[in-house]
């Protein structure tokens, strides 16, 4: 029985990464094995028309998937093949179609990487600005549920994480980082701003969880392996091959542990869709052993790390190459 309504899909991306990658390469006993379409070489270009009473103009937002072309104010949904969402989406709130576009991509050699912009997102109705949000540059295994209806509780129109089963040494990427120094961040939720005190960062995400669903259709897990690892300066360029270190079982009591690592419950919690396709909370209710059985992978990159609408503006965050050591 499928775990929920995407899942069957989402099986093949697990599968992929052990079985149909058609590369990898072996260094110093480590095996290295890319997530499919980490590299960012491919991407959907989506051709959206915003409202007239917002401006009318066809705004081009992207996904990260096999390379396409669609056209017209359709919902998207994950390819059958790349397992990547992005912040970048379509709205359709009280008959207004309006997108966010914070993930691009972008020249880099001879291919191409992901670029991930923090910035303000502004709705104009005739002329005047009526909300303004703050938006920053997300991918993460997983889909949003499109189109958007409300900015109400944004953590609830994202799946968030893929089956997965594995247990892996660490995370490898490269990337490369504009942070600011500013001692404040922005707080935009919709009419006015304001800023608070605090350091902005870009943030990379890996959970391993061992989920399950219980008969009333509420998802539980078990925190397995952990990685959460904020980019508090500017690099000078390009860190290829940067390597982070999945710590496994309960870490709260570890050197280094620090509050945003814990586990999620409470205000703050990634959704998925159960069984019956009802978005829910992922109600992490404890650490599990560093040899439970894997059920799912949250792999989420940003380039800001305060949670929805607050950041710093200016904030970029570029990656490519994401991929697993075992």
């Amino acid at each position: 029985m499928p775990f929920n309504r995407i899942s069957a899909r989402y099986l093949r991306y697990s599968l992929s990464l052990f079985v149909l990658l058609s590369t990898h390469v072996t260094v110093h006993a480590q095996r290295i094995e890319p997530i499919p379409f980490g590299d960012f070489e491919q991407w959907v270009v989506r051709m959206i028309d915003e409202s007239s009473l917002i401006g009318g103009k066809t705004r081009t937002v992207y996904a990260i998937a096999p390379s396409d072309t669609i056209r017209g104010n359709v919902a998207y949904t994950n390819s059958s093949s790349s397992p990547w969402g992005s912040s970048n989406v379509m709205a359709h709130v009280m008959g207004i179609y309006k997108t966010s576009n914070t993930v691009f991509p972008e020249k880099r050699g001879d291919g191409y990487c992901a670029r991930l912009d923090t910035h303000l997102e502004t709705c104009k109705v005739l002329g005047v600005v009526n909300i303004t949000v703050l938006a920053s540059g997300s991918i993460y295994l997983g889909e949003a549920d499109e189109p958007i209806k409300n900015a109400n509780d944004p953590l609830t129109k994202i799946m968030m994480g893929i089956p997965f089963t594995g247990h892996p040494k660490g995370l490898m990427l490269d990337y490369k980082a504009k942070i600011s120094t500013d001692d404040y961040v922005t707080k935009a939720t919709g009419i006015g701003s304001s800023k608070l005190p605090g350091r902005d960062a870009g943030e990379f995400t890996l959970f391993l969880q061992h989920r399950w669903e219980d008969a009333k259709g509420n998802v539980y897990a078990r925190r397995i392996g952990t990685i959460k690892h904020r980019i508090t300066t500017s690099t000078t360029g390009w860190v290829n091959d940067y390597t982070l270190d999945i710590e496994y079982g309960d870490i709260s009591k570890q050197p280094g542990f620090e509050s945003y690592m814990g586990l999620m419950n409470g205000d703050y919690q990634y959704c998925c869709k159960n069984s019956k396709g009802k978005v829910v909370p992922i109600q992490e209710v404890g650490w599990g052993q560093p040899d439970e059985k894997v059920t799912h992978m949250i792999l989420m990159l940003s380039s800001g790390s305060q949670g929805a609408y607050i950041g710093s503006i200016g904030n970029s965050l570029w990656v490519d190459n994401v991929r697993l050591v075992y």
